[in-house]
């Protein structure tokens, strides 16, 4: 009996252990470069990467770098990409993770963690403010001396504002591209700004890839279902009445693309009035009626063209890459003719930059500085804007992303691009950007709209949907006066940004009841706005 056993036993092991023994003699004479992802795991070089970039960015970077690498200095390499959510999710993630990494190298040489360590290490308010304590400047100083690190080498995407952010605070370090490659910063190759808004950081901390303008996805098909199918052509048109529960709309606390379309709204609304103060309510109340007109409230920037693109949206807010890539999706699947467009919305188009920050304490520096260098040069430049197939261009997917070298911008070189004659440098040229109106009210513009807009967001939709109902806002002017009512005028925004952060002692729990007292605010507003309309007033 126990021989048999014994048999049977050995035999099963043999079964289960061939397939594993197979699989080794097949993989062993592989020469070839391996798919995206698998680059000789266990004998590569490792290069860690924080992003919310998409598969089809992650796989052509993969590729196209390790060929380079392997080209360039014989090293293989693997771009091991970490994605905890959109831009929102990571920068809380990194700052998370640098306060409990300066938390361990603090404490290992003797120092005390308390609330003023805390809040002190990262804030660069610190460096300049006289009246800080002699213990925040001294947790200051050792973590900008340090070389503290989060086990990650790259942060890569979103805008310039949460990347200059992420710089003043430490986390981000100087690249050294300007040292290896001047060239790069001739102004007719990568201009130091455009529109008002910087695209590189003049000490390395960030450099722009590549550019993104903000503007409009539409669907056809839905548009010319309403009594006025005229497309939409300019910001204000996505608060008409027409649109109502028809937009998708993205949640600008979590996407910092949607953040960035709601501020462009509010900026084109200062300039149209003449100043940041009389621009501050109109623009709310645009920012409002967009809010109020959306039937889907998602937390990607993303998911907001692919519900346009289906149809289940008739518009939405969108970056061009988004946008001209359903566009082009949807010309391929209805046989050549486009149902979905992009537009840039006329006067309020501006144009920024999608950028690369190398992180304090990066565990592999050297191969981040080449990531960084290669984005930079006309190869990865490429790689971003050029057609699959074309040479230098992508292999399978087209990333449909404009590139920040004007040196780019031929007639020979635009020949292989994903939209032949497509130029931010051109379209975002009527649009200048100011951030010393908004700039610094750009976290203060997350939480607001989250208090006053999604929080509310079926109140506030209520009270639209009777003052329509009522005949529009010019029928019921008490009721849009309630609408349109805002916790604070501009006047009061630095008092309130400064608050969010704590800068008069407040703490956790006192800023949350005053975010809740604004969404209360607005509560009370929305309800009474829906009163008046139904009394016709």
């Amino acid at each position: 009996m126990w021989k048999k056993l014994c048999c049977f036993g050995t035999l099963w092991l043999a079964l289960l252990a061939l397939p594993f023994a197979l699989r080794h003699r097949e993989a062993s004479p592989r020469t070839h470069l391996p798919p995206a992802g698998e680059a000789g795991r266990g004998t590569a070089e490792k290069l860690v990467i924080i992003s919310a970039h998409n598969k089809a960015v992650r796989d052509e970077y993969s590729r196209a770098f390790r060929r380079y690498c392997r080209e360039k200095f014989r090293r293989e390499v693997e771009l091991d990409f970490r994605s905890p959510g959109g831009t929102s999710d990571i920068v809380r993630y990194i700052a998370d993770r640098y306060e409990a990494e300066f938390r361990r190298y603090c404490e290992k040489r003797g120092c005390v963690w308390n609330d003023v360590v805390r809040r002190s290490f990262s804030d660069p308010a610190v460096d300049r403010d006289p009246k800080a304590s002699p213990e925040a400047k001294r947790a200051r100083k050792l973590f900008l001396d340090s070389d503290v690190g989060i086990g990650i080498d790259i942060f890569a995407g979103g805008g310039t504002f949460d990347h200059a952010r992420q710089a003043a605070r430490g986390f981000g370090v100087d690249g050294g591209v300007r040292r290896r490659h001047p060239e790069y910063f001739d102004p007719a190759v990568i201009p130091p700004k455009f529109g008002g808004d910087l695209l590189y950081d003049p000490r390395g901390r960030y450099y722009g890839v590549v550019l993104s303008t903000f503007g409009i996805a539409y669907n056809a098909d839905r548009v010319k279902e309403f009594r006025d199918a005229t497309p939409p052509r300019r910001w204000r048109d996505l608060g008409d009445g027409r649109f109502f529960n028809t937009l998708a709309v993205a949640d600008p606390s979590k996407s910092g693309s949607a953040n960035k379309c709601f501020e462009i709204v509010l900026q084109q609304a200062m300039a149209e009035a003449g100043s940041p103060d009389a621009g501050w309510g109109p623009g709310f109340s645009l920012i409002k009626r967009i809010f109020a007109n959306a039937r889907d409230l998602t937390d990607s920037a993303s998911k907001v063209v692919r519900d346009v693109g289906t149809g289940d949206a008739a518009a939405g807010m969108a970056i061009d890459t988004y946008g001209i890539s359903e566009s082009k999706w949807s010309a391929r699947i209805f046989d050549g003719t486009p149902h979905c467009f992009y537009v840039t919305p006329r006067g309020g188009t501006a144009v920024g930059a999608d950028p690369v920050q190398l992180l304090r304490g990066a565990p592999h520096r050297e191969l981040a500085e080449h990531f960084i260098d290669f984005l930079l040069s006309k190869e990865g430049q490429r790689l971003h804007c050029f057609v699959p197939g074309a040479p230098g261009g992508p292999e399978e997917h087209s990333l449909n992303r404009p590139p920040v070298r004007r040196d780019l911008y031929t007639a020979e070189e635009q020949k292989h691009f994903f939209l032949p004659g497509y130029d931010p440098y051109r379209s975002g040229a009527d649009f200048v950007y100011r951030a010393e109106w908004t700039g610094r009210y750009y976290s203060l513009l997350r939480v607001l709209l989250k208090a006053i807009a999604l929080d509310p967001h079926p109140e506030l939709r209520a009270a639209w949907r009777a003052i329509l109902a009522a005949g529009g806002p010019e029928r019921v002017p008490e009721a849009m006066k309630r609408f349109d009512a805002l916790p604070f005028d501009y006047a009061g925004a630095a008092r309130a940004a400064a608050m969010l952060r704590g800068a008069g002692g407040e703490s956790a729990a006192e800023i949350a009841a005053t975010v809740r007292s604004w969404s209360d605010f607005a509560r009370r507003n929305y309800h009474e706005a829906e009163r008046l309309a139904k009394e016709g007033r």
